[in-house]
């Protein structure tokens, strides 16, 4: 049978892990999705996989993708790439480049981080594509994505242009985010720079439009997005001492409400939570019930420290319990996986720990399972005999 422990967390304390139950955020966005970093802790999901259409945010597939380029040789940062007429017709945020223009690949990265250029990403998209246009770009991005894990992004086009079929959720957006920061360490401090300046030609368009990086919270990326029918969003990332919390946002009123709920979700994750040591390496857990071994029980120890984001209000228990299927029968071996720990921290994903024998117990002699047997009766004949049912 299945037997469940509710105690000993901590070597050998009571499970009474004071932690708080964190407040949840109620947010505005149409669609939410906050990542701590460090932990792998979902900390906020509001129509996380619906598919939306993500604005300039999706310009963070483009820059993967060319940056994978670049780490595989396809691509150079000084070469110049030329500008078609396709790229230059583009409107809304550009670096204003014409067809007279050969850029170099490290200013396109900047003007699609910083500038949000469209035509930026359009040049990038035909040198990538098979064959040399943005759509089959496109193509390549959907595939890549799925690979990646994206499976609620299709993409029409390399910027974030307004077209049908052109979509991603939250979570893909967060994904990503995450999978820049890790695979190019090289280029992610692009992604703080407030400011850059193309060959002087547009004054209009030199601030990167990221609203938390002028802010003293740790904010150091990613992209924001807006049009008509996305509404505003943002691709956000900050980091305060050693954790790091992700975020993506989607379908806000306006740039002010954007760049306060920035802000808010930002405060909410670093100030409602907090990375705890829970389970030590080691550390005997619990004792599980063992039948006909030398031994009546057995320990159960991690073999992994266990660090878990929980709330740090004050005020509740953190709930967790043992779980495995028994008594165990012996022999046992030390290291052998008997029991689960199941850690559910208030409004938070449940973890779940492997935990295995911390000793060797080996079957009882032949006094020991007689006296083991004779219990098992002993106790079973004490026990009431069932009412007899009524006629």
């Amino acid at each position: 049978m299945i037997r469940s422990l509710r105690r000993c967390l901590m070597g050998a304390a009571a499970l009474a892990l004071m932690a708080g139950t964190a407040q949840a955020f109620d947010t505005s966005a149409r669609a939410a999705f906050v990542l701590d970093y460090t932990t792998g802790t979902v900390l906020l999901a509001k129509n996380a996989d619906e598919s939306l259409p993500p604005a300039s945010m999706s310009k963070l597939m483009t820059l993967y993708m060319a940056f994978e380029a670049v780490r595989d040789g396809r691509l150079k940062l000084d070469e110049e790439l030329p500008v078609s007429e396709h790229a230059m017709s583009y409107g809304g945020s550009t670096m204003f480049l014409n067809t007279t223009d050969r850029v170099r690949v490290e200013d396109l990265l900047r003007g699609i981080i910083v500038l949000s250029g469209n035509d930026a990403c359009a040049v990038i998209a035909e040198a990538l594509s098979p064959n040399g246009t943005e759509a089959g770009f496109a193509d390549l991005m959907t595939r890549r994505a799925q690979q990646l894990g994206m499976t609620g992004s299709q993409f029409e086009n390399a910027s974030g242009w307004p077209a049908d079929g052109h979509v991603m959720s939250v979570r893909d957006l967060s994904l990503l985010a995450r999978r820049i920061i890790e695979d190019f360490p090289e280029f992610y401090p692009m992604f703080a720079e407030r400011r850059f300046e193309f060959d002087g030609r547009a004054p209009s368009n030199v601030n990167n439009r990221n609203p938390l990086l002028a802010l003293d919270i740790g904010a150091d990326g990613l992209k924001t997005g807006h049009t008509e029918e996305a509404g505003y969003g943002l691709v956000g990332s900050a980091r305060q001492g050693e954790r790091r919390v992700i975020f993506a946002i989607s379908g806000l009123e306006s740039e002010r409400a954007r760049a306060e709920e920035s802000e808010a979700i930002v405060n909410w994750a670093f100030r409602q939570f907090a990375e705890r040591k829970l389970v030590e390496q080691g550390n005997e857990i619990a004792r599980a019930q063992v039948w006909l071994g030398d031994e009546d029980s057995v320990g159960l120890v991690a073999r992994e420290d266990v660090d878990l984001l929980i709330p740090v209000t004050p005020g509740t228990e953190l709930g967790a319990e043992v779980v495995y299927t028994g008594p165990l029968r012996a022999p046992i071996a030390a290291g052998q996986q008997l029991a689960e720990l199941i850690i559910r921290p208030e409004g938070l994903p449940e973890h779940r720990v492997p935990l295995f024998a911390a000793e060797d117990v080996p079957s009882g002699g032949f006094l020991k399972r007689m006296m083991t047997v004779s219990s098992v009766l002993v106790n079973r004949l004490q026990e009431p005999a069932p009412e007899p049912e009524a006629m």
